[in-house]
């Protein structure tokens, strides 16, 4: 079956970076879209970043644009977010999906989701 698996969150001061990453199996990945999206408490989920099927566009929320940056190996079968320039606000549950279709904005558009990892900025 199809499994998303997150790896990389942790605590890490405001200022500071992480990088996620996901790996995927049971699906052709080269041929899925892949997106990154948060969730906080009482707070619906917030589209991150996606990159299409072959990396040749990437797109981002306006609140993490210029401080996060997506990217892909297909032959890793891994997407990752680099985050930089954290702050207390990114802290959330991020959770990376695979969609097969074009659309790389709306959480609707994925197939697949992974089990979420946890990232905390502090103070």
């Amino acid at each position: 079956q199809v499994q998303l698996v997150e790896s990389g969150g942790g605590l890490v001061q405001a200022g500071g970076s992480l990088r996620l990453s996901c790996t995927a199996s049971g699906l052709n990945f080269s041929s899925y879209g892949l997106g990154w999206f948060r969730r906080t408490p009482g707070k619906k989920r917030e589209f991150v970043g996606g990159i299409s099927y072959n990396g040749g566009g990437a797109y981002y929320g306006d609140s993490v644009k210029g401080r996060f940056t997506i990217s892909r190996d297909n032959a890793k079968n891994t997407v990752y977010l680099q985050m930089n320039s954290l702050k207390p606000e990114d802290t959330a549950v991020y959770y990376c999906a695979a969609t097969f279709g074009l659309q790389l904005v709306y959480a609707s558009e994925y197939d697949y989701w992974g089990q979420g990892t946890q990232v905390t900025v502090s103070s």
